[in-house]
């Protein structure tokens, strides 16, 4: 039945992560706050990356599978995951 539970959204998923907010991180012009979710005992990487492009504040909401143990390592990994979407997309983040 719990098979059952979280194929249906029944709890045992992602959840709001409930540690201390991680601070915003400025990199190449982009303002990177990690913000790792809690899943399943575990921490999946995930940051917010905002610039201000043509004087508009956009926002890339990055999530990736990938899962660690400890918040920290989350937060670390969320950072060099966000640092690597820069350097790959720039701008073309938004678009």
């Amino acid at each position: 039945m719990s098979f059952l539970k979280r194929l249906f959204g029944g709890g045992g998923g992602a959840a709001a992560d409930t540690g201390p907010k991680a601070d915003p991180v400025e990199y190449k012009g982009f303002l990177i706050t990690p913000d790792p979710i809690s899943a399943d005992g575990q921490y999946r990487i995930s940051a917010h990356i905002e610039a201000e492009i043509d004087g508009e504040t956009k926002t890339h909401h990055l999530i990736r599978a990938d899962v660690m143990r400890e918040r920290d390592d989350a937060v670390e990994a969320s950072l060099r995951k966000a640092r690597q979407m820069i350097d790959e997309q720039g701008a073309r983040l938004f678009g």
